[in-house]
């Protein structure tokens, strides 16, 4: 179908462009930090390995340098920065004189694994670039190899779902202590929309680990992994993958986990995967929301103006389709949309705005929260806008369950990005006080 008018089509690009979610989802307008670029999207992405530096994930010096070479705006200038200093770290990880020291081998390729991953963000825009497979394989090559040099190291494995669910989880293994009968407290570790099992490790493990805590990460159906290894989109009936990876620590591992102190972690739009899970999972013992997540449309569609929600809403679909999709061919949208319509078709395995849209629609937490009876911890951020008003929806419908908290100022970043010792504090503070 075609676009109408080139007026109809300027005034489509005209809304989308001051649409309230793409100018300030992570908004640089009086913002708390110095900006590492004048996108505001990309100024965000480069807090990510720069908040993970403090567990190993990067170097800070390098990270600076790759947002003074990267064009801001130019989805491709950051890509192509992010992967030269990726392999400009992996040449010095294969240095042999590199080799003396665990330590030297483990931050050095967990840097590149860092980079690597951040070459891999804005690709997803074509399927059939070789280079999401090609960097994601090198990106887990180096990540696994820092994983095997920590001093209890990290194991990969695989957990078959359901027979008739027909998916595999993806998830790796961290062990807090090297004795087999000490039952320590475990986190079930999940991200979101876009991040990596291998980002959990510099987000949540790492701290976790250096309070006793055993952890396991995972991916499902839409996630980094599963989403290229076996062509599947995401599932709003996330219990189905949170189940059996209870089933594998409370099996494999019961003899080094504390039943009673057994708790998912949610990233993000894991903010509702966790929740999901933790209504029809009886066996956690509590829950953390970081962010907490009501209703994904209602987050989503913020993105768009009055007139293209109306198209929608009307069931104009293919029209629809062929607006969004024109703008984004058009290279005309802020990055933040053009990235938001590239992730979310691919990990939600659609080449359709409309269908993508439609599935959002199931991710709501409203006919189900009343099934969660275990304690939850309820994060907000004070410069959110995607979820904005939305945890304290969550922790209203929990009741006496939840203790909401708002990280404020330099941690109120989406997810506390940047803030990363704060968010462990907290979190740890909480669980410590909740379960002893």
């Amino acid at each position: 179908m075609k676009i109408k008018s080139s007026a109809y089509m300027g005034s489509f690009l005209a809304a989308l462009l001051n649409s309230s979610v793409v100018s300030a989802a992570y908004s640089t307008a009086n913002s708390s930090i110095l900006l590492l670029s004048n996108d505001s999207t990309m100024n965000f992405d480069l807090l990510t390995p720069l908040g993970e530096s403090i567990t190993g994930g990067g170097d800070i010096g390098p990270i600076l340098g790759a947002a003074k070479d990267i064009e801001a705006g130019n989805m491709t200038s950051f890509s192509e920065v992010f992967y030269k200093l990726a392999n400009d770290t992996k040449a010095q990880a294969e240095d042999p004189e590199n080799a003396y020291d665990p330590l030297n081998v483990r931050e050095t390729w967990f840097s590149a694994a860092s980079y690597f991953r951040k070459a891999d963000g804005y690709l997803h825009g074509n399927w059939s670039n070789p280079l999401i497979n090609s960097i994601w394989a090198e990106h887990l090559a180096a990540f696994d190899k820092g994983i095997a040099a920590l001093p209890i190291p990290g194991k990969r494995i695989q957990i078959p779902a359901a027979t008739k669910d027909n998916f595999t989880i993806e998830a790796i293994w961290y062990s807090a202590s090297e004795s087999n009968h000490d039952k320590l407290p475990t986190l079930i570790i999940g991200n979101g929309f876009d991040a990596a099992q291998e980002d959990s490790y510099h987000n949540f493990v790492a701290p976790a680990l250096a309070r006793g805590w055993n952890c396991i990460t995972y991916e499902g159906p839409g996630q980094p992994t599963v989403r290229r290894n076996q062509n599947l989109g995401f599932i709003p009936d996330w219990e189905k993958v949170v189940t059996p990876v209870v089933d594998y620590v409370l099996s494999e591992k019961k003899q080094v986990v504390d039943e009673n102190r057994l708790v998912l972690i949610g990233n993000s739009f894991g903010g509702y995967l966790a929740a999901r899970a933790a209504a029809f999972e009886p066996r956690l013992s509590a829950a953390v929301l970081i962010d907490g997540v009501w209703d994904n449309y209602a987050a989503y569609i913020r993105e768009l103006s009055p007139e293209q929600i109306e198209i929608y809403e009307a069931g104009n679909y293919t029209q629809f389709d062929d607006l969004l999709l024109t703008a984004r061919e058009a290279g005309k949208l802020p990055t933040g949309a053009a990235w938001g319509i590239d992730q979310g078709l691919w990990s939600f395995y659609t080449h359709s705005p409309a269908d993508f849209f439609t599935q959002v629609k199931k991710y709501n937490v409203e006919g189900f929260i009343d099934k969660i009876k275990i304690p939850v911890f309820v994060g907000d951020a004070e410069l959110e806008s995607s979820y904005v008003g939305q945890p304290k929806q969550v922790a209203d419908a929990l009741g006496q369950l939840a203790t909401l908290h708002t990280f404020k100022g330099v941690a109120g970043f989406h997810c506390q990005t940047g803030a990363g010792q704060e968010l462990s504090r907290t979190i740890h503070a909480w669980l410590n006080k909740t379960l002893g």
